[in-house]
């Protein structure tokens, strides 16, 4: 057994993507150091810095394990695949399933061995980025089109009847947007006809429109996008979140207040809201600045473009579909938070990835660079040995 593991070992060290690794563990540190002093004055501050250290260190286990993970041949069962996604989101409908009363949202699951939540939103993520991949590598492969409405419907279809199933769920709109993303950018890359992308935009801007006018949209959606356009609307209710984050952000300044000497941010949790979850790069501006705010967003930069590269120099279209998937996941988390966090995207509880608190979306996030590290992994064996 323990040769075997060895054996595990070396092999990962030498072909896994460890500079992947290392960008990740150096978010995940700086993350965990803005976590710790947006939570040491709570009570349960200790026990949340205490799971978002063990999520890092099962992250890491995560990720080696799926580095050596055989992605085609798991998606062979892509059944199976498609069952866990509509299976795990169903869960939500269930006792264990749980949310914010305010909004009405369900888009979590509290499993009594587990130390923290799961939202199902963050794994499904993954695997609707795996059967989309292999949907657009079978038509590729297998039928040749990507231009027809039959091919597009096929595609599009998935997407959006996840959404359906998973709004239906969850009542969850921003994490529903996630999914539109990443099949926004899978389609593109795999060379989708413009058309069918300017008729779903067109679709999609009339159907708001309608939405918007017959008030079809709850009211406090409705809110959140009026307070972008009249930062005076409602500035202590709707607001509040994204006017106490401009003022720590701002009070910054280029090099910060110093480490826990944030006024905002070392104040109670109704001074700046969800510190360490939505808000923790606007406790990054104003206890390190812009420099600290820069080297956030420099760090993902990096990921992201890693990730990129990997789909470059991946051997098959459905290999490079997965990449781009993945890479689409962290582009659209990121601009949205630092986006809400700057008042320029409305408030949908969208975290930022690495740096955000919480156990599940850490290790769902590994679990991705996993998948990303083992598509690495297997194009270097095909260009030292020539076999696929």
């Amino acid at each position: 057994m323990w040769n075997r593991l060895k054996a595990i070992l070396i092999d990962f060290i030498q072909q896994a993507d460890l500079v992947l690794l290392a960008l990740c563990s150096i978010a995940t540190l700086y993350g965990l150091v803005l976590v710790f002093s947006a939570t040491q004055y709570m009570d349960t501050g200790t026990r949340r810095m205490m799971i978002q250290s063990i999520s890092f260190l099962m992250g890491i286990v995560v990720y080696i394990f799926f580095s050596m993970l055989d992605l085609e041949q798991i998606m062979r069962k892509w059944k199976w695949v498609l069952a866990f996604n509509i299976v795990f989101i169903l869960l939500l409908k269930t006792p264990l399933g749980f949310g914010e009363a305010e909004t009405g949202n369900n888009a979590w699951l509290k499993f009594p061995f587990l130390p923290f939540n799961i939202s199902p939103a963050e794994v499904v993520k993954v695997s609707f980025t795996l059967l989309l991949a292999q949907q657009l590598a079978w038509l590729w492969e297998e039928k040749n089109d990507l231009k027809s409405f039959r091919s597009a419907l096929f595609v599009a279809g998935h997407t959006f009847g996840l959404v359906g199933l998973y709004c239906f769920a969850s009542g969850d709109m921003g994490n529903a947007l996630v999914f539109v993303f990443i099949f926004l950018c899978m389609a593109f890359v795999a060379g989708f006809a413009l058309r069918w992308f300017l008729l779903l935009f067109s679709g999609g801007a009339a159907g708001m429109f309608l939405a918007w006018e017959l008030n079809l949209i709850p009211n406090y959606m409705r809110e959140r996008f009026i307070v972008l356009f009249d930062h005076s609307y409602k500035p202590l209710h709707v607001g509040w979140q994204q006017t106490r984050s401009m003022l720590a952000i701002g009070s910054g300044g280029l090099f910060g207040k110093g480490y826990m000497n944030g006024t905002q941010t070392q104040s109670g949790s109704q001074s700046l809201p969800a510190k360490q979850t939505d808000l923790i790069f606007a406790v990054a501006g104003e206890e390190l600045g812009l420099i600290g705010c820069a080297l956030i967003m420099l760090l993902l930069f990096l990921v992201i473009l890693r990730v990129l590269i990997v789909a470059r120099q991946a051997r098959t279209p459905f290999y490079r579909y997965v990449c781009v998937g993945i890479a689409s996941i962290l582009i659209f988390q990121t601009v949205i938070n630092i986006g809400m966090c700057l008042f320029v995207m409305p408030t949908i509880g969208i975290t930022l990835p690495f740096f955000s608190y919480g156990g599940s979306s850490l290790m769902t996030l590994y679990m991705a660079m996993g998948v990303v590290s083992g598509i690495k992994k297997r194009s270097v064996d095909v260009r030292l040995t020539g076999r696929p």
